[in-house]
């Protein structure tokens, strides 16, 4: 196998220049200790070209997101402040590979996460609570991969839209949320899917977070992992997600992707 920074490069330049690669063969595949090695060489690029981070992400926390990518387990992956967008932005597709996007919900932070909170340690950490949409794009041919192909790359982040901001101790633990596409599907479920309460998901990234030598910030914002399957996007389009209590929140798609060359 080739080195780690060479797998690094890689995956780096795939999503640089808007081309996939090949997953790993099955006797190559990595290992969870490897996949986050190269993970942090991958966020090491984007620093290096100016990014900044802004907090991490957590992915495969609901039961319909582990069976839409054939995995099991709860891992990390993290933000970077080029990833944002706001509300109001329209989101050119271009520079993505396999566009998808799905609901969470997303915690502001006060103060650091600690390296092993209960639900309500990690709460006391928490500034607001939002409903968010995630832009995903995995950086592999078909959207192919196996655990140790999507932590190496970065848990497949892309972007990410916050909606309004709530207080803390929002009640959030069971909210009905869909999401649909203007000239597409819908997708419904709950927050309870997060791991059964997103308080435990925000937990999880503190566990995870502090295993993997990954710093948390105030202002950092934490995504808790999806609620419903994630839909693929089209040029021209609106996602609209529903969040209950929390409210609505729009992301519009520009017309014609601007194509890298």
């Amino acid at each position: 196998m080739t080195s780690l920074q060479d797998r690094a490069a890689l995956l780096d330049n795939a999503a640089f220049a808007t081309r996939p690669v090949p997953q790993l063969p099955p006797d190559k595949a990595l290992s969870v200790e490897d996949a986050y090695a190269i993970q942090a060489i991958v966020v090491a690029h984007r620093l290096a070209r100016g990014e900044r981070l802004a907090g991490v992400k957590l992915g495969l926390t609901s039961e319909a997101k582990m069976k839409q990518v054939g995995v099991n387990e709860v891992i990390l992956g993290q933000l970077t402040d080029a990833m944002h967008h706001d509300e109001g932005d329209s989101l050119d597709l271009g520079p993505l590979i396999h566009p998808r996007v799905e609901p969470e919900i997303a915690f502001v932070l006060r103060s650091p996460l600690p390296p092993d909170p209960t639900p309500q340690e990690a709460l006391a950490c928490v500034e607001a609570v939002a409903p968010a949409l995630e832009i995903i794009d995995s950086r592999y041919d078909g959207f192919r991969f196996d655990l140790g192909d999507v932590i190496a790359d970065n848990a497949s982040s892309a972007g990410y839209v916050l909606g309004r901001r709530f207080p803390p101790e929002t009640e959030i633990s069971d909210i009905a949320i869909s999401i649909a596409m203007s000239d597409g599907p819908e997708e419904t479920g709950s927050s309870a899917a997060i791991l059964g309460h997103p308080l435990n998901a925000l937990a999880a990234a503190g566990r995870l977070a502090c295993a993997r030598g990954i710093s948390t910030s105030a202002g950092d914002v934490v995504l808790a992992g999806a609620a419903t399957a994630a839909i693929s996007l089209s040029a021209g389009a609106v996602v609209s997600a529903e969040f209950g209590p929390l409210g609505r929140i729009e992301l519009r798609l520009s017309p014609s992707p601007t194509l890298e060359t």
